[in-house]
């Protein structure tokens, strides 16, 4: 029997732990919609390993979002304004978890 893992987990989850206020998302074609269920993460850290000797860690900006709630995956070059932080973000990357989920790297773009 297949999980809804859509339904059984994510949901609940970003009910939960999902932002207060919408999150607006603007694809690069087609109308802008808001998000209710999504996790933005201002400070992700990312660890890269270069070789065994040396690996960097990095900080930036992340949306984890239900793709169920999208009519077309997320992409590069989509925007998302994020009110927690009054900020305009473009992703940069999609990263799908395989079950439904995905965190969307982004970079700032702009503050009111």
């Amino acid at each position: 029997m297949a999980i809804d893992w859509d339904r059984a987990v994510l949901a609940p989850v970003m009910a939960v732990f999902g932002e207060d206020k919408p999150v607006n998302y603007r694809p690069s074609s087609g109308q802008p919609f808001d998000l209710i269920d999504a996790v933005f993460d201002e400070a992700y850290h990312e660890l890269q390993m270069i070789d065994e000797s040396a690996d960097i860690n990095t900080s930036r900006p992340v949306l984890g979002v239900r793709l169920g709630l999208f009519s077309i995956p997320p992409k590069q070059g989509d925007q998302v304004f994020v009110p927690k932080v009054n900020s305009t973000y473009a992703v940069r990357d999609s990263r799908p978890d395989g079950h439904g989920h995905a965190l969307l790297l982004l970079n700032f773009v702009s503050s009111p």
